[in-house]
């Protein structure tokens, strides 16, 4: 398979939306090569080069293979973050940073951004839109799951009914969303940052799980749409769509893990594909 392009953008400004969220948005050059796509949870991958790497010597076309050619300490680090907005008109394209602190590679980098700096991204990708099939809708996640449900729920008709759980540290990391009127939205509290907060309220033990247990199973054919931390979505939500709830794997085609508490995302890509191999298919 041939290496994907990088397409080079620049910080045009940043934003503290809530406590423990940064709001990036990208302009420059980039949308010379890149093109938004359809689905609403749209990600792409981040290229976080060091300043100290000539990358103009490089070899091109500029892939993420051309890196190969740096020692190993040089190479950059990748991340996955989804699509908040991609505006071709104003040639912008912003994304959220869930931050801790001076821990990971992107939460400090967007919390260190400055107008000018340069970030190379591949993609997009993304497999999620809303289906007009459904009768309705449940979207749950963490901070990590915010900017694609804000995605999805603007693109709902303004009739759709559905229910949106999502989970935060508290009440000041609540955002507004934009929503259709039968759309119900509560925001369940943690107490606490996700990376920080003691076994007995994340993991199997995460809020987020029995407030989607809890929340109104309406009438009708539901579409699912469920991510965030991958413990409790991957061994407790997933099996409670699946098979308590008999949700069909067309309608629940989009329930996993973003991340991992206590690893890094290179060793939760290997987490998610051991995962993947115990179940029998294809990595989440």
């Amino acid at each position: 398979m041939a290496a994907r392009p990088l397409h080079s953008f620049e910080v045009v400004r940043t934003e503290q939306i809530a406590p423990h969220l940064v709001r990036v948005v990208l302009g420059g050059a980039g949308f010379d090569t890149f093109t938004p796509n359809a689905f609403t949870d749209g990600y792409v991958k981040l290229v976080f080069v060091s300043p100290a790497v000539d990358v103009e010597a490089l070899p091109r076309p500029l892939t993420n293979d051309s890196f190969a050619v740096l020692p190993e300490h040089q190479r950059p680090s990748v991340r996955t973050y989804t699509v908040r907005r991609a505006d071709p008109a104003a040639r912008e394209l912003t994304i959220d940073f869930v931050t801790h602190g001076d821990h990971g590679v992107a939460g400090p980098w967007a919390l260190a951004a400055q107008p000018g700096d340069r970030l190379f991204v591949m993609g997009p990708s993304g497999a999620f839109a809303p289906d007009p099939e459904a009768d309705w809708y449940l979207f749950a996640g963490d901070e990590a799951a915010i900017p694609a449900i804000s995605v999805a729920l603007e693109a709902l008709p303004d009739d759709a009914l559905g229910r949106v759980l999502i989970e935060v540290a508290g009440p000041d990391d609540v955002l507004e969303l934009a929503a259709p009127a039968g759309v119900q939205i509560r925001w369940v509290f943690r107490g606490g940052r996700a990376d920080l907060i003691d076994d007995e309220r994340a993991g199997d033990n995460a809020p987020l799980i029995a407030a989607v247990r809890e929340a109104d199973w309406l009438p009708g054919q539901v579409q699912v749409f469920i991510h965030g931390e991958a413990q409790a979505v991957m061994m407790n939500l997933r099996p409670y769509i699946r098979k308590e709830r008999g949700v069909p794997a067309r309608w629940a085609s989009s329930i996993s893990g973003y991340w991992r508490r206590g690893r890094t995302e290179e060793t939760f890509r290997q987490w998610k594909r051991e995962l993947a191999a115990a179940e029998g298919g294809e990595p989440a």
